[in-house]
């Protein structure tokens, strides 16, 4: 035992905020649960999966005694942050991150996973554990109890012939998952048609392989791009669908496919390569625009997100209009889709420059921001 904190977990880089937490009582849940396997496991039979800032794999390390720890979050800002923890805490030695692949999790006995809210994300997660983990894999996924539905048992129970719920405490439940089933039919990535558009999706990729409606209004809008931008991005790409539509219409144009979440990155690679303009489209994972140079790109497209987790939050939206407004050339321009009754386009004047509305249906706004 050590003096660790989880009161020292921060959430930087990612969006900090009053209301915004790098701990909850989920994560102490799962790791008193799993206290006896993680103190017994051997160096490497140890992983975190969806650890948000650390505290499921730093927790296993500095109060049980973990080490190898291999650890996977999806979005670029947590991994940053539990590295950044990791080091503060002078517990780097201790975790390793990886992606959402067969090595994080090969021959791992004991699974810490914080519960994702999309079943399609879970069933991933399930799936890959339960084809290249150790055949007495035991599996704690919990979360907090608003958020856990019996439907997260029926996905587990497809990759698992064990899965039982245990008693809640300060809102937050564990599920206790073994035995993992052999010979699963590979179910993911997953594609689907559109209009002469193919679009892939891994588990956690946000609309999976549908188009989601303020994308799809946002579609409509792209004509209206300045005829000479020479360099395009899609902030916030998801599964690549803008930045394919963009590549498809302009030719000449070079066009960035740019998100922080690991899944977003490999479904937009797919889409990209489906649709061919692989050769055009180029797909990086990226915390915001901290690639791109000042003043570097012609136009922008963006359908931020209007939440952090599971809490409604305008930190990430603000934070990609700022980066928007930093990257676009003066005369630059930033085509915008986003839930109306949010009300941003005082923050588009702000941060990028002179906006209009290009278009407004019953949920979702367009416009037109020009830096400078």
């Amino acid at each position: 035992m050590t003096d660790f904190s989880f009161e020292a977990l921060r959430r930087f880089p990612d969006v900090e905020a009053p209301n915004l937490y790098a701990v909850d009582a989920s994560d102490r849940l799962i790791l008193d649960t799993a206290a006896e396997r993680i103190q017994d496991a051997a160096h490497g039979d140890v992983i975190a999966i969806g650890d948000r800032y650390g505290a499921l794999s730093l927790g296993a390390a500095a109060l049980h005694g973990a080490s190898g720890i291999r650890v996977h979050q999806d979005a670029l800002s947590g991994e940053l942050a539990i590295r950044e923890n990791a080091r503060r805490l002078d517990l780097e030695d201790g975790i390793r991150t990886c992606g959402l692949e067969p090595r994080l999790v090969a021959g791992a006995r004991t699974v810490l996973l914080q519960l994702p809210r999309s079943l399609d994300a879970l069933d991933e997660i399930a799936q890959l554990i339960a084809e290249h983990a150790a055949p007495d894999v035991t599996v704690y996924a919990g979360g907090r109890v608003k958020h856990m539905t019996t439907a997260m048992n029926a996905v587990l129970a497809r990759s698992f012939g064990s899965v039982s719920a245990g008693l809640a405490r300060q809102k937050s439940r564990v599920l206790t998952v073994s035995q993992p089933l052999a010979g699963i039919e590979p179910r993911w990535p997953k594609a689907s048609a559109h209009e002469g558009l193919t679009v892939w999706a891994h588990g956690a990729a946000f609309a999976g392989s549908r188009i989601d409606i303020g994308t799809r209004f946002l579609l409509g809008f792209l004509d209206r791009l300045a005829p000479d931008a020479e360099r395009a991005v899609d902030l916030g790409c998801g599964t690549g669908v803008l930045a394919t539509r963009l590549a498809q219409l302009r030719p000449r144009l070079a066009v960035t496919a740019s998100d922080q979440s690991a899944a977003a990155v490999a479904s937009a690679l797919l889409t990209v390569t489906a649709n061919g303009v692989a050769d055009r489209v180029q797909v990086v994972r990226d915390d915001g625009l901290s690639r791109q140079a000042d003043a570097s790109v012609d136009a922008i497209v963006l359908n931020p997100p209007f939440h952090i987790g599971a809490s409604v939050h305008a930190g990430i939206a603000l934070k990609l209009f700022a980066e928007a407004g930093r990257v676009l050339k003066t005369g630059g321009e930033l085509l915008a889709v986003w839930n109306s009754h949010l009300r941003y386009r005082a923050q588009l004047e702000q941060l990028v420059g002179r906006t209009e509305q290009l278009g407004r249906n019953e949920k979702f706004t367009v416009t037109r921001s020009v830096c400078g």
